[in-house]
């Protein structure tokens, strides 16, 4: 039987849940052309960015970070970050999500671009 697929849309770009697991979720996340994520921090997880595809800026607590394909990034629980697309084509990364709850109200935005 297939497993189906969702893919949630974001004002940002969307995402789409490839594994969701007891001890981790794993989400395939693409972020559009000159659209960034919020600032955000995790109160119950933390989270390993792999960038798959397109450029842009990882900002982890204060600090930018180039973002380019092969690239990891491990952002701790609390930790404020967030990423955004500075090339011409999508920002195509792959999150993994490990701690003790994954849900979306797990997320303190500190600022967002679509008011949210």
């Amino acid at each position: 039987m297939k497993k189906q697929e969702i893919i949630e849309k974001r004002p940002w770009g969307t995402y789409e849940v490839l594994e969701d697991k007891k001890l981790y979720k794993l989400k395939e996340i693409i972020v559009n052309p000159g659209q960034r994520l919020s600032y955000q921090s995790h109160h119950r997880r933390t989270e390993v960015w792999t960038i798959v595809s397109g450029n842009g800026i990882i900002t982890l607590e204060g600090q930018e970070l180039d973002a380019f394909p092969g690239r990891c990034f491990f952002i701790p629980k609390e930790a404020k970050h967030r990423i955004q697309c500075n090339g011409d084509k999508p920002l195509v990364f792959v999150e993994v999500q490990v701690g003790e709850y994954f849900g979306e109200d797990d997320i303190v935005r500190y600022d967002d671009d679509y008011g949210r």
